[in-house]
């Protein structure tokens, strides 16, 4: 069976060998493992088989990337949607947010023909080339999505758009929406050029720890049109879509049935998501991807994760529905030998 066949089953709530397998390790994980016997010419979607391929555009304003400031501990750049940002070079960690371009409804308009769709939106050749390879090896194939919420918090900063979806919600629509029609433009260009993607991925992040950032009202009126446009694309093509949202999102799940989501992934257990609960609320009509708890990965007891899987996948796999993954991403203080072990028991556990 091909993880194309595999994922497929599963996200049509149909069981097939095995759960499927996907992950997102840091990159200072990958050079942590290739350190402990990864082989150095080898990933780890390749060594754990990994089941997923991802292609995607740039749907930024398409504005000069520019290194500002650079030392031993960070570099300070522009971004290709006008913003400012400090990165890490000796930890993973998200950016830190200095400054944005965008900040009123004026400086919106002034760059609002940046969001158009072009042809130097995608590299066409690379991408077809690494697509064509991901198909000949029979992956689950899917184009990476990032508009929305995030998207937005990104170009304007999050203070400024959480004060407008109050004050100026009309302004928050419009960028939204435009986000979302270059989002949905470059998606049927790349399936107009060959790219027959199993599935559309979209990645916003809604929540924090224990709630979303707004209200499942507010979810309703300014994310679900635009995801939806994303959506039907891929719908009227027959294909899936998976939204991958991190922190709390419970109260939102009613929402993402509407936009019209299949899957759901990662699942963050100290987000307060509860897999389990979501899969007798809503299992009927939505998949799950993750929420494996990556602090039992690193826990120096191995029975802490054997107690996290054993208690999980089970219940998850049955009448099909769950894709493995972690709550997240693997942080660097999972072992190569710790994760090798998580694959035995996913292995061990999610066999039908």
């Amino acid at each position: 069976m091909t993880s194309q066949e595999r994922v497929h089953l599963a996200l049509a709530h149909k069981a097939a060998d095995r759960v499927p397998i996907h992950d997102s390790p840091w990159g200072t994980t990958i050079a942590r493992w290739h350190n402990e016997g990864l082989p150095q010419e080898m990933s780890p979607h390749e060594h754990f088989g990994f089941e997923f391929h991802g292609n995607g555009g740039d749907n930024s304003l398409q504005l000069p990337v520019e290194t500002r400031e650079e030392t031993d501990e960070y570099t300070i750049t522009t971004t290709g949607d006008g913003g400012l940002r400090r990165n890490w070079k000796t930890r993973t960690s998200t950016p830190e947010l200095i400054g944005h371009t965008v900040t009123t409804r004026g400086s919106w308009e002034e760059h609002k023909p940046r969001m158009a769709m072009n042809d130097s939106r995608v590299a066409w050749d690379a991408q077809k080339q690494v697509y064509d390879a991901a198909r000949e090896k029979g992956l689950f194939c899917f184009m990476s999505i990032g508009p929305g919420f995030t998207k937005v918090c990104n170009l304007v900063g999050p203070e400024a758009l959480m004060m407008a979806m109050v004050d100026d919600p009309d302004w928050v629509q419009d960028m939204l929406m435009t986000e979302a029609q270059l989002c949905a433009d470059m998606a049927e260009e790349m399936f107009s050029r060959g790219f027959d993607f199993d599935a559309g991925w979209i990645f916003d992040d809604l929540g924090h720890r224990d709630r979303g950032f707004f209200s499942a009202a507010m979810h309703r009126e300014f994310l679900v049109p635009a995801h939806k446009r994303i959506c039907d694309v891929f719908k009227a093509r027959g294909k899936w879509m998976i939204l991958h949202c991190c922190g709390y999102k419970m109260d939102f799940m009613d929402g993402f049935l509407e936009t019209g989501f299949d899957c759901i992934q990662p699942l963050e257990v100290k987000a307060g998501n509860d897999m389990l609960k979501l899969k007798r609320d809503y299992g009927d009509r939505l998949s799950f991807m993750g929420g494996i708890d990556a602090r039992c990965m690193a826990n120096p007891d191995p029975a802490a994760i054997e107690r996290e899987i054993a208690s999980k996948l089970p219940g998850m796999k049955q009448g099909g529905g769950y894709v493995y993954h972690s709550d997240h991403s693997v942080p660097d203080d999972v072992s190569f030998a710790q994760y090798t072990r998580v694959m035995e028991l996913v292995h061990e556990y999610g066999t039908f």
